[in-house]
């Protein structure tokens, strides 16, 4: 005959531990800011809205070129502000080259973000 097997109590300290890692860790490995979102314009068949002709932005994995000459991210504003004419915003036609990482493109959307009147079309590589 068996002996009457005595029931073992459930110690819940231990769920709670457990339950308390997983919460501390979720909450510390969370990020709670909004992603920045980088609007752009692809460019389609239709007239320019401007009267001023765009500006032709040339870029490489290693090479920005404006209107083919070299300039860098931190020149940017001061060499289109040479190329207005006018108060009118300033058009930007965007080039990328096939081998330009997504990061190179949207660090340069973000620094003509930075610049007022401009208005940024992204060409599409065929």
């Amino acid at each position: 005959m068996r002996s009457p097997r005595r029931r073992r109590r459930l110690s819940m300290t231990s769920l709670i531990d457990v339950i308390f890692l997983l919460l501390l860790f979720f909450m510390l490995s969370s990020t709670f800011t909004r992603f920045a979102e980088v609007e752009f314009v692809s460019a389609a068949s239709g007239r320019s809205t401007s009267s001023e002709r765009p500006v032709f932005l040339s870029l490489g994995p290693d090479a920005l070129r404006l209107n083919g000459s070299p300039t860098g991210l931190g020149d940017l504003a001061d060499a289109l502000e040479t190329q207005r004419s006018d108060d009118q915003p300033l058009g930007i036609l965007v080039s990328a080259s096939a081998d330009v990482t997504a990061q190179r493109l949207t660090d340069l959307l973000v620094a003509l973000r930075a610049i007022p009147r401009v208005s940024v079309t992204v060409l599409e590589a065929s």
